[in-house]
Order: C-alpha cells, then sequence, then structure tokens
C-alpha cells in the first residue's frame, strides 16, 4: 500500500515556487507571503477541517488528515510539487507531538510548541542540516531564502495551532493518547 501523496499536486494553478518548494495558499490569520484562503462559512470549530471539495481546505488540513497513516512509511514517492510541502509538515507535526508531554494542560503544551513554531533557527532546502537535500532545491538566492524561511514559519505556526487543537479537542487538560502515541514514529526515518 503507498503512502498518501497531496491532492494539491494536480491543482490546475501551478503554485509558486522557491527551488522546487512550492508557496500553497493557507487558511490563516498568521502574517505571511501565503495567499490567504477565506474561512469557512459558517466557522468550523478549531479542530475540524473543511470538506476536501472546499475552497477553504488547504495543505495544512491534508497535513492533518494524512499524518497518522503516512508516518507507518518509509518510503514516499515525490509526485509533485505540493507532496514536499506534505513531507515538511509531517515532520514539523512530528516534532510538534514530541513537545507534548502526557502530563501537559493545553496551556503548557501551548508554550512549548508555540515556542518551537516561533523559533527562526530551522533548516531551509540547502542547508546541511536538512534531512532531504537530495530531493530539494536550494533557494536562488539570499532574498529567496528570506521569503522561504517567512513562508515556513507561517506554516509552522498554523500548522502549531491546528494540532494543539486536535491533540485538545476533548479535553484541555489531557493530551490525546490518539494523537501522542506517533512521538516515537518518524515519517522516511527522518525528522527536523
Amino acid at each position: 500500500m503507498p503512502a498518501y501523496n497531496s491532492v494539491f499536486n494536480s491543482d490546475p494553478n501551478p503554485p509558486r515556487m522557491i527551488g522546487n518548494f512550492p508557496l500553497l495558499p493557507l487558511r490563516t490569520k498568521t502574517r505571511g507571503p501565503a495567499y490567504t484562503l477565506p474561512i469557512p462559512s459558517p466557522p468550523l470549530p478549531a479542530h475540524e477541517a473543511p470538506d476536501v471539495e472546499s475552497e477553504s481546505y488547504d495543505i495544512l488540513d491534508e497535513v492533518l488528515s494524512v499524518f497518522r497513516a503516512n508516518t507507518f512509511f518509509r518510503n514516499f514517492e515525490i509526485q509533485g510539487p505540493a507532496d514536499r510541502l506534505l513531507i515538511y509538515g509531517i515532520w514539523f507535526v512530528s516534532d510538534c507531538l514530541t513537545k507534548i508531554k502526557p502530563t501537559a494542560n493545553i496551556k503548557e503544551a501551548q508554550k512549548d510548541v508555540l515556542n518551537l513554531a516561533l523559533d527562526l533557527n530551522f533548516a531551509l532546502p540547502g542547508d546541511p542540516a536538512w534531512p532531504l537535500n537530495q530531493m530539494y532545491e536550494p533557494p536562488r538566492d539570499r532574498q529567496d531564502a528570506e521569503q522561504l524561511r517567512q513562508y515556513m514559519s507561517q506554516v509552522r505556526q498554523e500548522l502549531a495551532a491546528r494540532i494543539l487543537a486536535r491533540v485538545y479537542e476533548e479535553n484541555p487538560d489531557v493530551p490525546s493518547k490518539w494523537w501522542l502515541s506517533f512521538t516515537k514514529r518518524k515519517f522516511m526515518g527522518k525528522s527536523l
């Protein structure tokens, strides 16, 4: 059984690219270079995602929906540019889950996970610390690198908020054991 690839690979409008990393639109209130998708009407609870056919559905909804299934795979065939962002999102969600302690309430977890998301000292494609440099092209110049860093920071902040909403969906005092059971799994055997 193959891993789940992104539905955004078949998007008729090609995304803006830096190297071969796509800058796809996001449904977010976080400031950054991403084109902002509309909020669904009526608004959904923070732990729910819009329907796949909705104009509000974005790549981060997809990251969270395929995360648990894809973490079981050590191999992943990249079928389009959106898959590169999907891989990065899965790695980041995995990092977020490792920051959530099994005894932490939502306030404690927010502090740890948002500190991770707001940290600007993360590797970009082309950096020696980047996990899969053979599959990612580095940015052309310093300006592209800065724009990619801003976009990835926006992705990190939005993913952090969404994963916290899902992990603490049932009880704000206890994280979901179904999400935390994936803390030791590494998608493709790698992490950020």
